[in-house]
């Protein structure tokens, strides 16, 4: 990891907001996102006790990703189409991957993911992970390519990155995102999405 580039892009967003997220600036910005909003809708509605009624579970993913601006919106029809016509069985597979990995073996539940959305063309890397990085959001992330990508290169992390999501760059990404919080600890980010934001405007700022 280049913590030199690291801190530089902490220096330069710090210069234009002074205090980090606590400049009114920026936390009027992450207002608009609502990650607050959000996460506490996600912890209720992805509660384990809440996986006896997988279709509920479902609801909640397809409002989720509606309600979400870090989902392109693009991305939101498909989604919200796809999950109106699954059958029951496909519904909880949906829901059994989402228990796995937010309440048992993360990696099981991250494989099944992925393997029950390349069934409607839906295996992204936001859609796998944005209701576990709403969830729990300073241990999980949210992996935008085009920011996943930057960070990795600027940063010289190392890591292979493959379009279709995969748990080895998964939790690395994580891992390294999480030291860099670390390091990089003065931007006073409220959550790993919104570091993760921070790094895509300020490791290409020239």
């Amino acid at each position: 990891m280049n913590t030199d580039v690291l801190l530089e892009a902490q220096r330069r967003f710090l210069e234009r907001y002074p205090g980090g997220f606590d400049h009114p600036e920026m936390a009027a910005m992450a207002k608009k996102y609502k990650m607050e909003q959000h996460g506490d809708f996600a912890r209720e509605r992805f509660a384990a006790d809440r996986f006896a009624e997988p279709s509920a579970i479902i609801d909640a993913a397809a409002t989720l990703v509606s309600r979400s601006a870090l989902v392109s919106m693009f991305e939101k029809p498909k989604f919200k189409a796809d999950v109106a016509g699954l059958s029951e069985a496909e519904t909880e597979d949906w829901a059994a991957a989402w228990f796995e990995f937010l309440h048992g073996d993360q990696q099981t539940g991250f494989v099944a993911l992925v393997a029950v959305f390349a069934r409607h063309q839906l295996a992204k890397w936001t859609l796998v992970t944005i209701v576990p990085a709403y969830y729990a959001q300073q241990t999980e992330v949210f992996v935008k390519p085009s920011t996943a990508k930057l960070i990795n290169s600027k940063l010289d992390l190392g890591l292979t990155y493959h379009a279709t999501p995969g748990w080895d760059f998964y939790v690395e990404f994580r891992a390294a995102l999480i030291a860099m919080r670390t390091i990089a600890r003065d931007t006073n980010a409220p959550s790993n999405a919104a570091f993760s934001g921070i790094l895509m405007n300020y490791l290409n700022a020239d």
